[in-house]
């Protein structure tokens, strides 16, 4: 059983913190564009039970997943279960349309484009994202994925890094959520 451990921070002097990546020896990657799109479960609402279910499309690439509850406190982590399904526009919408046939919903479709990174501090790789999200803003998700044995260590290595680059105020609504809010 894999978790996503993760933690997520908005950023304001983004300039700054990609300098502070840089002399770690972060390496970026090509910015993707991401759509998820989220779907509501037929019998329990998944904001009520902190659970989500999306199709993801990134360029023509598709992918079903599923996240379980938050399990801890300090971060962001749960449950993940990801599969790709195949590619192209055409699949996505057959999938979404066979998702509400069967009695999901369909809350919300979050667009972004995130600019992957990869670290590797202190003996951990890391994933990063540098995520530009229209209308919510610029994020930085600092992410481990790890079997059932190994959470409490990628609990404490995302903390630290965070300390280290002075990240002290996560935000723990999801994209979704942010979202929605800034709706209202």
């Amino acid at each position: 059983m894999l978790y996503e451990v993760e933690l997520k921070f908005r950023l304001s002097a983004g300039q700054q913190l990609m300098a502070a990546l840089t002399e770690l020896k972060a390496v970026a990657g090509a910015p993707v564009e991401q759509v998820d799109r989220y779907f509501n479960h037929p019998a329990r609402d998944f904001r009520v039970t902190d659970e989500a279910f999306r199709i993801r499309s990134v360029g023509s690439s598709n992918c079903l997943t599923y996240k379980g509850p938050v399990v801890d406190k300090a971060t962001k982590m749960r449950r993940e279960i990801e599969v790709a399904i195949a590619d192209g526009p055409d699949t996505a919408e057959q999938t979404a349309e066979m998702l509400i046939a069967l009695g999901f919903r369909s809350v919300h479709s979050v667009h972004k484009t995130r600019t992957p990174w990869v670290l590797n501090w202190n003996g951990q790789r890391y994933d990063l994202a540098m995520d530009v999200v229209p209308a919510v803003g610029t994020f930085l998700e600092i992410e481990l994925v790890v079997d059932e044995s190994g959470r409490d260590q990628a609990r404490d290595a995302i903390l630290n890094l965070a300390q280290h680059l002075n990240l002290t105020q996560p935000e723990r609504r999801s994209y979704l959520e942010l979202v929605l809010d800034s709706q209202q």
